[in-house]
């Protein structure tokens, strides 16, 4: 079993079998193979619950005893994914890595992903071991393998990390902290082109607490973390490698959580990369892993796998998962310290926003008012044309373009546009040309008439727009529909969530910094309504009304950190705390306003997995968080996606839209990712 370094607890899920006895083991194992077929169940059951060591014992065991290989037989007697995991717990760490990379550059192609994977989680200990596993299972040398298999940034990176030379912990200079720090940015963001040297130098040789330091330095300096300009500086499998080998410094238990959840989302699973997570970290960090699977994921990772794998492979890989923590409720420590480093970073990132619309350059509202006209007369319609003019124009062109139409043909574009094109592609055509204002306004006073309230349509648009926004919607509202936003909103909905929609349709959120001594009280409001406080004090009503004061008029800035200072006093998330305590529209309503606190794009983007997961799409909130978000924060957006769901927008929106209304919105879109 992997020893913890001194001073600190074993993380791992799998120990050490008590009473051990490899000769008994060896015997029971030649039981459950002899004969015809196996017991699968009788070996599954063993093997899960040995360690690392106590199984190569077993091998020895097994060779003394039968004269036979233990890993041959299991190979003979199981099959498929079960055997591969069987097969993989019975080697010594070094070896299974060897054997992933053996089999990751073996044949025609690479698995990069399997390269990045291990070469960047592995300390120095362990790359040593599995260099020295490599040359004694294949009889050949792993650098020149790489080399003979891999090319450019992306090669240097893998040499650097396979030195296994990273500086120890306590080597930390605060000078050298500033110079990484000034060098980094120079071989990025102020050079045209990138020293790509810098960063492989920078970030495959210095210690894990330096570059933390380093990270947090280059985030304070420049308004955006390392990870942003990696991705805007970086391509290809270099630039995966680099994000992977950040991550890995950050937290390594949240990369393996994140490559976890994405072997498993979706349709089909990534078997080969489960097994290896699972294998590899279960003497290691799987108990770091599962909180903060359950952290990050809302869900735990033994129910995950639970519902995502199936016979002999599932109960093994549940019994390396070690224990289902959907049932303890709460935060672990470990994921409690992961939940406060990313309300930090959310409080001190400054990210440019921007939008994939922009004004088209050589702008000639009256040559594209006659193009439109001319695509629109006549029999059948020109929609190519109409998409090309009107997706590709900001909304203050569309404006122009709108007046001019009038003033030559004495014609309503808008009252044209309707009678020529139908459908999806109608409704996001004449979003688009609709000022900012009176389209949120329509998408309200749509939300609210006929049978029914859209909730998910009011809670979207009033949680996440800026105060300029909110009152440029009320008064577009009254202008559209001679009637106040906050009248509207008292008719059609009522109770708290009544009262939280009017606060937010006031357009008063402070926009100041922060208050720290007003953000502990703040979250002692917060500790006290959610029912985890260690002394609850003061009227339930009171503190129903001052939690919804706090969070729908504190400014953005503030609210971080009263979150973080949530966190710290409970040991909660306030987010998870919400969804768990809460119920109903107030519920979604509030967890609405903390994600777009923590990262509005990332809100939206979530949104439109939404919009196009499942069978089915959700056309109306796809068309409206596109229009919406166009000039503001949709190429934002984009990034966002593609991080969470490994798969582009422009992707998604491909594979669950068609016709004109997909090129209308691939359009908007604005490329692929």
């Amino acid at each position: 079993m992997a020893k913890p370094a001194q001073g600190t607890k074993y993380r791992g899920s799998i120990h050490d079998f008590p009473d051990f006895d490899p000769s008994r083991d060896a015997e029971a194992l030649y039981t459950a193979m002899k004969g015809f077929g196996s017991d699968k169940e009788a070996i599954l059951e063993l093997i899960t619950s040995r360690s690392n060591r106590q199984r190569q014992e077993i091998c020895q065991s097994y060779k003394s005893l039968y004269g036979k290989d233990l890993i041959a037989d299991l190979k003979y007697e199981l099959t498929g994914k079960f055997e591969r995991l069987i097969v993989g717990l019975m080697r010594p760490l070094a070896y299974c890595d060897a054997k992933e990379i053996k089999d990751a550059i073996s044949g025609i192609g690479t698995d990069e992903k399997c390269l990045i994977e291990i070469l960047a989680s592995r300390t120095n200990e362990q790359i040593h071991q599995l260099v020295a596993a490599y040359k004694d299972a294949y009889e050949r040398d792993l650098e020149a393998d790489i080399l003979g298999d891999t090319s450019g940034h992306f090669q240097k990176m893998l040499v650097v990390l396979l030195q296994g030379t990273r500086e120890a912990d306590d080597v930390v200079s605060e000078d050298l902290v500033q110079q990484d720090v000034q060098d980094l940015y120079e071989a990025g963001e102020l050079k045209w082109g990138t020293d790509e040297a810098q960063f492989i130098y920078i970030l495959g040789n210095r210690s894990k607490q330096h570059l933390r330091l380093v990270f947090d330095e280059y985030l304070k300096t420049t308004g955006k973390p390392i990870e942003a300009s990696i991705r805007g500086e970086l391509s290809g499998d270099f630039e995966k490698l680099m994000l992977a080998v950040v991550k890995c410094i950050r937290s390594t238990p949240e990369y393996f959580a994140e490559r976890l959840f994405k072997a498993m989302k979706g349709l089909g699973t990534r078997d080969n990369t489960l097994i290896r997570i699972m294998v590899s970290r279960s003497e290691l960090d799987m108990l770091d892993i599962r909180e903060i699977f359950r952290t990050k994921y809302e869900k735990s990772l033994y129910s995950m796998i639970k519902n995502d794998t199936s016979g002999e492979y599932k109960r093994a890989l549940l019994k390396l998962c070690g224990g289902d923590d959907d049932a303890a409720g709460q935060f672990f420590p470990e994921a409690a310290q992961v939940a406060y480093q990313m309300w930090e970073l959310s409080a001190v990132a400054r990210v440019e926003l921007k939008g994939t619309v922009r004004p088209a350059d050589n702008f000639s509202p009256d040559a594209d008012a006659k193009a439109l006209r001319k695509a629109m007369k006549g029999l059948g319609t020109d929609e190519d044309t109409i998409i090309d003019i009107i997706t590709h124009r900001s909304n203050a062109q569309r404006q122009q373009i709108r007046q001019t139409f009038k003033s030559h043909f004495g014609r309503d574009l808008m009252a044209d546009l309707k009678s020529e094109i139908s459908g999806d592609l109608a409704r996001l055509i004449l979003g688009l040309m609709m000022p900012p204002a009176h389209y949120d306004a329509k998408q309200l006073k749509k939300a609210m008439e006929g049978a029914g309230t859209d909730e998910k349509a009011l809670i979207e648009i009033l949680a996440t727009r800026t105060n300029a926004e909110i009152r440029a919607i009320c008064e577009a509202y009254k202008e559209d529909y001679h009637k106040s936003l906050e009248d509207a909103l008292s008719s059609d909905t009522s109770g708290h969530f009544k009262r939280i929609l009017i606060s937010l349709a006031t357009g008063n959120r402070e926009e100041g910094g922060e208050d720290r001594d007003q953000a502990r009280e703040d979250a002692q409001v917060a500790a006290e309504i959610l029912e985890i406080a260690d002394t609850p004090s003061g009227d339930k009503t009171s503190l129903e009304t001052r939690f919804m004061t706090i969070l729908c008029t504190r400014s953005y800035q503030h609210l971080r950190r009263v979150f973080q200072e949530f966190v710290k006093m409970t040991n909660y998330d306030v987010e998870h705390t919400i969804k768990k305590e809460m119920s109903g529209d107030v519920r979604d309503v509030f967890v609405a306003i903390v994600q777009s606190v923590k990262n509005k794009p990332l809100f939206f983007a979530d949104k439109l997995y939404k919009s196009m997961k499942g069978a089915g799409t959700d056309e109306k909130t796809l068309t409206r968080i596109m229009i919406s978000r166009s000039e503001i924060d949709l190429l934002n957006i984009r990034r966002e996606f593609i991080e969470k769901y490994d798969k582009s927008l422009h992707q998604a929106i491909e594979g669950d839209t068609s016709g004109d209304f997909l090129k209308a919105l691939l359009a908007i879109c604005g490329g692929e990712d």
